[in-house]
């Protein structure tokens, strides 16, 4: 899918291993115990909520470089489509604690998973490693602390360059749109700037709330990862950053799935970026010029939210400059982080204009 695929370090992986895989460990077992109730809570997993609907549905286990199987879901077709036709496919990516639900959470109506189904979209939806859906390795299983040794980094060099270069062999395509929200935002850029052919073949890069830095972010969760990592190597305060990461609001339909698990690392990899708000500035410039010509060439449509404590509007002012084909922004003072997939109006501010 992408020849010649430059294979580079990560730009900082120090964790206390140990005690990280404990807490992923702890994470895996205990995600392994709510999961039945949070499927019974919701009623049905992924592909026969799709299947309620009324739309088709497909699943895949796609294998990543370094040896992750992760679960891929796909609407192959609208509700009353009678086109069998090829569409044009999009993967839609979801961010940190989430899972491929978060797309189809809503009424058909009011979930961009399904919007675009109906529109005429062939419809994929990954999942990252470590999250309820990609607990696979070909070597490797989550009771092993290597397991657990990932975090965005490999989530954008792997996971995404998996999913779309699945995609583009199964349906022929020889581009695709991309759409990211928080997280899957940042390994969208990572992903593009690693990978100059596969930035090429990228059709538009929808960035749905796009976390890159978290310098000026207020979440609690955010605050934890701030700690110096000599805190953040203790048991006590790993064990407890675990269980944010696993007993989070499980009310209502939206949380029926969340969280869905994800890597210690992942969260203290964000601590390591967040003094360095160059980060993607850096990563852009480590990059070979082809790759760097080849994301110019990318184009992208960001999204912002003025409540968002994740992805601040201070954080987001650093960020947009540095996107080279930006085509489109759109600020949306009274946004949260998580307006972006379960608003209510985001079909009418937001997913038409997408679609």
């Amino acid at each position: 899918c992408v020849p010649g695929s430059p294979n580079l370090e990560n730009l900082s992986h120090d964790m206390p291993d140990n005690t990280l895989w404990f807490c992923d460990l702890f994470v895996y077992w205990l995600q392994r115990w709510l999961q039945p109730k949070s499927r019974l809570s919701l009623g049905f997993p992924q592909s026969e909520i799709i299947r309620y609907h009324g739309y088709p549905s497909e699943e895949y286990e796609v294998t990543t470089k370094d040896g992750y199987i992760l679960g891929v879901f796909r609407i192959p077709a609208g509700r009353n489509s009678r086109n069998t036709g090829k569409k044009p496919a999009v993967l839609l990516h979801h961010g940190t604690l989430g899972d491929c639900i978060h797309w189809i959470s809503n009424l058909p109506n009011n979930s961009l998973g399904f919007l675009l189904a109906d529109a005429g979209y062939d419809v994929w939806m990954g999942n990252s490693r470590g999250n309820t859906w990609s607990l696979k390795h070909k070597t490797l299983k989550p009771s092993q602390k290597e397991f657990w040794q990932f975090s965005f980094d490999e989530i954008g060099k792997y996971d995404i360059l998996a999913e779309l270069c699945f995609i583009m062999n199964k349906t022929g395509q020889k581009d695709v749109y991309y759409i990211g929200t928080s997280e899957a935002a940042a390994a969208g850029f990572i992903a593009l700037y690693t990978y100059p052919e596969l930035a090429r073949r990228v059709k538009v890069f929808f960035a749905l709330g796009p976390v890159t830095t978290i310098t000026h972010a207020t979440s609690p969760l955010v605050t934890f990862a701030r700690l110096p990592n000599f805190i953040l190597s203790q048991p006590w305060v790993t064990a407890f950053i675990t269980l944010l990461l696993s007993l989070q609001s499980r009310i209502d339909t939206y949380v029926a799935h969340f969280p869905a698990g994800a890597a210690v690392q992942n969260v203290i990899h964000w601590h390591q970026v967040q003094p360095r708000t160059d980060y993607f500035s850096l990563l852009f410039f480590l990059q070979p010029t082809a790759s760097r010509e080849a994301q110019r060439r990318t184009p992208v449509a960001v999204w912002s939210g003025g409540r968002d404590k994740f992805a601040d509007p201070k954080d987001m002012a650093k960020l947009l400059p540095q996107i080279s084909n930006l085509i489109y922004h759109e600020h949306f003072p009274s946004w949260g982080h998580l307006d972006f997939v379960w608003g209510l109006d985001a079909t009418e501010k937001m997913y038409l204009k997408i679609i």
